[in-house]
């Protein structure tokens, strides 16, 4: 890679952010840094539950479960809604429903009313997270990729700074007060966002303003077609591997290669931090090259640093290894814009939503089975069989067409 190419690459994004539709990216990047760190803050704080509601280790494993599961159930919801009544309006409804279930976490009095809010949490957060795609290819069809990139890059700095900061609160204070402060921060994004962004950034015209036999069987028809199919099937590989990665490298990182649980957190942080990076440069690569040349590539450096992980040994080569690792979380800034794109205009946020609902679904179950394999000693090969996957999905990409081609 030429110095002049990442020169070139930095200054598509630098434009990317700083033209006249700078405040809609700004605005759809804080709703996401605030709605999956908060909900990558709740491993921090769940000692915390623990001990306020009696909690075992099942009990509370479960509500991380309920967390995610209705945040993958309610994927599909939002893309219908974002087709129907707009993207813009979604966004503000998430942000204002995220800001009073969190809420009701902060003040609950039991153990189930904290499972209902958080559950329900998980569900508002959810409508953020397809529209906010829709959205940005709508406002940017040129440099989608870029500025998807952006935004997620914004949701790692809410992954590396939100726990550490919800983990500081609950320790200096109570744990309700690294729930309870981020509602507040929910309200201004909503206004935020209802400021900024228009209300429908499609065309007002959808596939899905009603429910009816031939509504299904278009959206059928387009869900078949080979290269929703195939990015599906890579989309299902690569999140597996973020969902056991993210789930099980601090524990790897202190049962495995004997750091400290204060050392692991450092370094978890610092993957998601260099995450920052690799986003907008990876989603450049996919503007710049498309989804064929830009993917293989990308999921090479997560493959290569996952077999090697097991064999690094000290903490330089860790650090050093954690930050190819990194390159796991570029592949989304890939793959989910040509998801989106793929997909016809009037059904994009159903179509969307339906993958998502998909792939998070069954990407949940993916840490059960890693964890089952660390629990039988087979710690460093769960790794191995993470890197397997990688493969297959780098196999897979040669069956993409360009969308031009479409």
């Amino acid at each position: 890679m030429s110095l002049l190419g990442t020169r070139n690459r930095l200054a598509t994004v630098r434009s990317v952010v700083t033209d006249d539709r700078s405040g809609i990216l700004i605005a759809v990047a804080a709703g996401w840094f605030l709605s999956i760190g908060v909900r990558l803050a709740y491993p921090v704080l769940l000692p915390y539950l623990r001990d306020a509601y009696g909690l075992d280790l099942t009990t509370a494993g479960f509500l991380l479960t309920a967390l995610w599961l209705c945040y993958a159930l309610g994927q599909l919801p939002g893309g219908l809604l974002a087709d129907r009544f707009g993207e813009g309006n979604v966004l503000v409804a998430s942000t204002v429903i995220s800001a009073v279930t969190l809420g009701l976490v902060a003040v609950a009095g039991s153990a189930p009313v904290v499972y209902v809010a958080t559950g329900a949490f998980g569900f508002g957060t959810a409508l953020y997270g397809v529209a906010r795609f829709t959205t940005l290819s709508d406002i940017y069809p040129d440099n989608d990729g870029t500025a998807i990139g952006v935004t997620m890059a914004a949701g790692q700095a809410g992954n590396t700074l939100l726990p550490l900061a919800a983990g500081g609160l609950a320790s200096a204070f109570a744990w309700q007060y690294g729930f309870g402060l981020a509602v507040p921060a929910f309200v201004l994004v909503a206004i935020g966002l209802r400021l900024a962004v228009p209300g429908r950034t499609s065309s007002a015209e959808s596939a899905v303003d009603s429910v009816s036999l031939e509504t299904v069987r278009y959206v059928g028809r387009e869900l078949r077609r080979p290269e929703i199919v195939t990015v599906a099937a890579i989309q299902i590989l690569t999140y597996c591997v973020w969902q056991s990665f993210t789930g099980f490298y601090p524990t790897y990182l202190i049962e495995g290669k004997g750091f400290s649980e204060g050392v692991a957190t450092g370094l978890f942080s610092a993957f998601f931090a260099t995450g920052i990076l690799v986003q907008p440069l990876t989603g450049r690569l996919y503007d710049r090259f498309g989804i064929r040349k830009a993917l293989p590539p990308v999921l090479g450096v997560a493959a290569a640093s996952l077999v090697a992980l097991p064999f690094l040994e000290g903490f330089w080569p860790v650090v050093v290894g954690t930050a190819f690792l990194s390159s796991i979380l570029g592949y989304g800034t890939i793959t989910l814009p040509y998801m989106t794109a793929a997909f016809p205009a009037d059904m994009q946020g159903t179509g969307l939503g339906f993958l998502r609902t998909v792939y998070m679904t069954v990407g949940a179950m993916s840490p059960v089975l890693f964890g089952a394999l660390a629990d039988r000693g087979y710690f460093d090969e769960a790794y191995l069989v993470l890197a397997g996957f990688v493969a297959v999905a780098v196999a897979l990409t040669w069956w993409l067409p360009p969308l031009s081609e479409q």
